[in-house]
């Protein structure tokens, strides 16, 4: 049975991640991020952060099960969205850096499960009612950044190197660049909502497509000069995939 509560979110994201940590898999670097971020929302539903706190956590674990069964398809050889696919599978290439691996999970979970997950807990004319609570997300993530770049930054030299010239730019980007992913799936909630039924398949599929695409390019970027740059980080960050995990886990 899919979990019913955040409480039980955290067991399962628990074991995901205690399986990477056994078959040292990169998939459990976005798994860590995740509970990181449930365990965050957890703690804000308790300080009365959200204007509902229950349908708060509908929406969490809503949207964590997106995320729980398409890796539970991808392990199992059974289909699944394909932005998933592009993030399951960069897990087991050597080549991205580890902010390319939370990225890349993000990119599929924003960008393409959140408005789903939203439109489901709140459809109709409840969705409306959902959007402070909704943006609320927003300072939670951008509480974390400081935190993830400095953990990513023990394990990766390269990016340690970076975040010693501390720039309120750079936050400020990152900031920006959550905000902006927020908004597009508080517009994939109002699409969902506008679609007659009988059309809502084919808009997902070519969102899912989308986000795909944009999954492969966060991946593989085009331009050489960041390639390079990439691959030169990636060369002196640690290989130790259970030490990385244990970084990112930290409290």
């Amino acid at each position: 049975m899919p979990p019913t509560t955040i409480d039980e979110v955290l067991v399962e994201l628990d074991q995901i991640i205690l399986q990477a940590r056994n078959d040292q898999s990169r998939l459990g670097f976005f798994a860590t991020l995740y509970r990181n971020v449930t365990a965050k929302v957890k703690e804000g539903i308790a300080a009365g952060l959200f204007e509902d706190g229950a349908r708060m956590e509908k929406l969490d674990v809503t949207f964590a099960n997106r995320y729980l069964s398409a890796l539970q398809a991808f392990r199992s050889n059974q289909p699944t969205s394909k932005c998933w696919l592009v993030a399951f599978q960069t897990a087991d290439t050597w080549a991205p850096i580890i902010l390319q691996q939370l990225l890349i999970g993000m990119n599929a979970h924003i960008n393409f499960d959140l408005g789903i997950a939203a439109q489901t807990v709140a459809p109709g004319n409840a969705l409306p009612a959902l959007k402070t609570d909704f943006n609320r997300i927003n300072d939670i993530l951008g509480g974390m950044i400081g935190k993830v770049r400095a953990d990513v930054g023990e394990v990766s030299p390269w990016i340690r190197l970076l975040n010693s010239y501390p720039s309120q730019t750079d936050d400020r980007l990152i900031n920006f660049s959550l905000g902006k992913a927020r908004a597009s799936g508080w517009l994939v909630a109002n699409m969902i909502n506008s679609t007659p039924t009988d059309k809502l398949g084919r808009e997902l599929e070519i969102l899912d497509e989308g986000v795909a695409k944009f999954g492969s390019l966060i991946v593989s970027p085009r331009e050489w000069l960041i390639s390079l740059g990439l691959r030169v980080i990636r060369m002196r960050e640690s290989n130790d995939v259970p030490h990385i995990i244990d970084v990112l886990s930290q409290v």
